[in-house]
């Protein structure tokens, strides 16, 4: 079966949250966790668009942490599939903290996720591809078979010389 392959920035999701105190470390920092899960819900939005069905993360990679985002500041996620391989999609996300007061925007961290698609039945199921357009897009296509592969590698489920983008990079 082949589905219509998607545009890129037709996945887009932005989302915004207000960081309350319940969200906050002792440093009046928004703990880590809770970027997480607003992150990992914009993920998911961003593939259920893109698929048009339930998913699940597979994955999340590093996750560094640029700059805090304080009590009282805005956190803007945006989320946009990188790219689609069979059944699996990965999602590029980009956050950023606002004071609303000072009015000033301020990278917080960025980050990749996979989801899987999952059909009726809780099996994993086939996804359209991407169609990137934009100069960034196919920057973020190109390096996601690569990004893939290393994260198959570290989760045990491929073998380190039959990566092949991998070994281009070295050999």
């Amino acid at each position: 079966m082949t589905l219509t392959p998607k545009r890129a920035h037709d996945s887009m999701i932005q989302m915004t949250e207000l960081v309350l105190p319940n969200d906050t470390n002792t440093f009046g920092n928004l703990m880590g966790g809770r970027l997480m899960y607003w992150m990992d819900i914009a993920a998911a939005l961003a593939t259920m668009k893109h698929c048009s069905a339930p998913v699940v993360t597979a994955s999340v990679d590093n996750i560094s942490f640029e700059t805090p985002i304080k009590l009282g500041n805005v956190v803007h996620i945006e989320a946009k599939v990188s790219r689609a391989f069979s059944t699996s999609m990965e999602v590029h996300l980009r956050v950023w903290g606002e004071d609303p007061v000072q009015q000033y925007r301020y990278k917080s961290n960025e980050a990749f996720m996979t989801f899987v698609a999952l059909d009726p039945n809780g099996k994993s199921r086939l996804v359209p591809q991407i169609i990137p357009d934009t100069e960034e897009e196919k920057q973020l296509y190109e390096g996601a078979m690569r990004r893939r592969q290393l994260r198959l590698i570290l989760s045990g489920k491929m073998k380190p010389q039959d990566a092949e983008e991998l070994k281009a990079l070295f050999i």
